[in-house]
């Protein structure tokens, strides 16, 4: 039996009631939100996109980190080694790319590295001189802080098999240099025997080197274009994507609903997140109707869908 006036013990029991309620329903303040679920994949922006305004000199290749971060919200680039050529030796160069992109908060990923000879090259000693070639680009890699260089698997060789030989030589003795930086040689599809699928990913296995793989682009499977000769798009991709370390998003025109013409992206990305890759997609605007900046921010548009479309498959 209470021995409490009833005023005094109502007064108890709606105090208790009030501190029970308090307990158990925390103020909206106290309740931490819930972090926003990581996209299945990152986009970069292949400096590729904007080679007429770097052929033009309307854009230099020490601006390329700023106008990717400022005018496209992409915070990380994939150089490409023809706009900076003659300056993989110079430091004082490298040192100011590498400045720029860190104030920036944004992240170096790879150099596509052409114009260095043929990987594949039939004769010995001219295969070795590419392979070299390619060492100054090794070291420029590491110091900008990128995890790959770009090659070409480029060969004379006509014959499937020979060709996969020479190929895979030229790359495992490129491949054994670049592991001592921490470096790896990925392979583009990108014309002629490289655009065969089945050719590059027997390539890529015959060398044997874990630090040795593929860079899918969407776009480059011609393997003769003299003749309209051209490997299913969908099928190397799923060929080379088991090798994959970094991923082009080749695009060139759009329609009405801001999808790619001639690529289906929302298959192309199912095929590039069930094969477990979960890293960079280089955005690699090639369109001649739509300016570049207007096609880059076109291609990140139907990226970012994709993303909110295929998030259930990380």
């Amino acid at each position: 039996m209470s021995h409490l006036s009833p005023r005094r013990e109502f007064l108890v029991r709606s105090s208790l009631a009030v501190g029970t309620f308090a307990i158990a329903q925390p103020s909206w303040q106290s309740i931490a939100l819930a972090a926003p679920a990581e996209p299945p994949f990152k986009i970069s922006l292949a400096q590729w996109s904007l080679h007429r305004a770097l052929k033009a000199g309307e854009l230099d290749n020490l601006d390329f980190a700023k106008v990717t971060k400022t005018e496209f919200g992409i915070d990380a680039v994939e150089y490409v080694n023809q706009f900076f050529f003659d300056k993989a030796n110079d430091k004082a160069y490298l040192s100011e790319m590498k400045k720029r992109a860190q104030d920036l908060g944004v992240t170096n990923v790879l150099i596509m590295i052409d114009r260095e000879g043929n990987l594949g090259d039939i004769d010995d000693a001219k295969r070795q001189k590419s392979v070299e070639n390619h060492f100054k680009w090794v070291d420029a890699a590491k110091y900008l802080g990128c995890h790959s260089i770009r090659v070409n698997a480029a060969t004379d060789e006509k014959d499937f098999q020979k060709a996969q030989k020479l190929a895979a030589d030229g790359l495992r003795r490129l491949s054994e240099h670049a592991k001592q930086s921490n470096i790896n040689v990925i392979v583009e599809n990108h014309g002629g025997l490289s655009s065969n699928g089945k050719w590059l990913s027997e390539t890529i296995q015959q060398v044997g080197m874990a630090n040795c793989g593929t860079l899918p682009d969407f776009g480059n499977f011609f393997i003769n274009k003299e003749r309209s000769e051209e490997y299913d798009r969908y099928q190397g991709v799923t060929e080379l994507m088991p090798f994959a370390k970094a991923v082009s998003a080749k695009s060139y025109d759009f329609d009405e609903a801001g999808n790619e013409t001639k690529i289906d992206y929302l298959k192309m990305m199912t095929i590039v997140l069930k094969a477990g890759y979960r890293g960079y997609v280089g955005i690699e605007y090639e369109g001649k109707v739509t300016g570049e900046y207007d096609g880059i921010r076109a291609t990140k548009k139907l990226l970012e869908r994709c993303q909110k479309e295929l998030a259930l498959l990380k």
